[in-house]
């Protein structure tokens, strides 16, 4: 399917999902807002569906908002300017609550909330040369998209102010020594090793797999106690599910698990 804001494509179990903005670096626009956020929650409830990835198209992944609307919304009441925020903000939760894994391939640019997008997925994928960068202090604005939220996840506070305050550019290289990056690419390779990653845990258990993103979404702020009583609530329901089944059957008889089978008939 294509719209003008987003193009969507499956390989196999994998959805592929693309912003379409390519002549300004795929700056964010509120039909991709709400293009993405209605596939994240179709995804949710499609079975054949084991992984999602996220991209942009033109070589870059995402060069932040549109700094032209934002000149527009100067005249606007301030409540009304937040509730536009709004739309980024949704799908960022949209982004950590969709039950299965989201990846996000970044090539080019990922600026301002580009970077808050591409650090809200599950992993990220993203090419040798790609630049990153807070932009926002170069043009007067404060982040927004939870990227420091999401920046604090990976980094010490020192050099996240830093990273905010200089909105220099760091490269996937770069990124990928701080742990923010899962894999590296060659330029031009992030889309196709992104979707072999999502192909890879596609395959994989959906509720357990579902339950394990949420374990780990709330790990960097739970404390232990906390985490531990999430842990305690999950495995005895996974213990009673026919993906345990499957995968204990399958370890004990000496072969590979077959999830896809149970796919749809989601139990516990």
């Amino acid at each position: 399917m294509t719209d003008n804001a987003l193009l969507t494509r499956r390989e196999g179990a994998v959805l592929v999902l693309s912003n379409n903005n390519p002549g300004a670096r795929n700056a964010l626009t509120p039909g991709f807002y709400m293009g993405l956020t209605a596939a994240l929650h179709t995804a949710a409830c499609d079975t054949t569906i084991g992984a999602v990835v996220v991209t942009g198209e033109g070589g870059h992944f995402c060069s932040g908002g549109d700094l032209r609307q934002i000149i527009q919304r100067r005249e606007l009441p301030l409540a009304e300017r937040r509730l536009r925020l709004e739309g980024l903000h949704n799908l960022v939760r949209a982004l950590r609550d969709c039950p299965k894994p989201v990846i996000m391939a970044v090539e080019g640019a990922a600026a301002g909330a580009g970077l808050s997008l591409a650090l809200a997925g599950d992993m990220l994928v993203a090419a040798k040369n790609a630049q990153f960068s807070v932009a926002y202090v170069k043009v007067g604005l404060t982040p927004d998209g939870g990227a420091t939220a999401l920046l604090a996840e990976f980094v010490s506070r020192q050099v996240l102010t830093e990273l905010c305050l200089t909105g220099e550019r760091v490269s996937g290289e770069r990124m990928h020594q701080l742990g923010v990056v899962n894999r590296l690419a060659e330029p031009g390779q992030a889309l196709e090793q992104a979707i072999a990653l999502a192909q890879q845990v596609a395959a994989g258990p959906e509720l357990a797999m579902a339950r394990i993103k949420h374990l780990c979404r709330v790990a960097p702020r739970n404390t232990l106690e906390q985490q531990l009583e999430l842990e305690a609530l999950y495995m005895p329901l996974s213990q009673e599910t026919e993906e345990s089944r499957e995968g204990i059957n399958a370890f004990l008889e000496k072969r590979a698990p077959d999830f896809a089978k149970l796919r749809g008939g989601r139990q516990g």
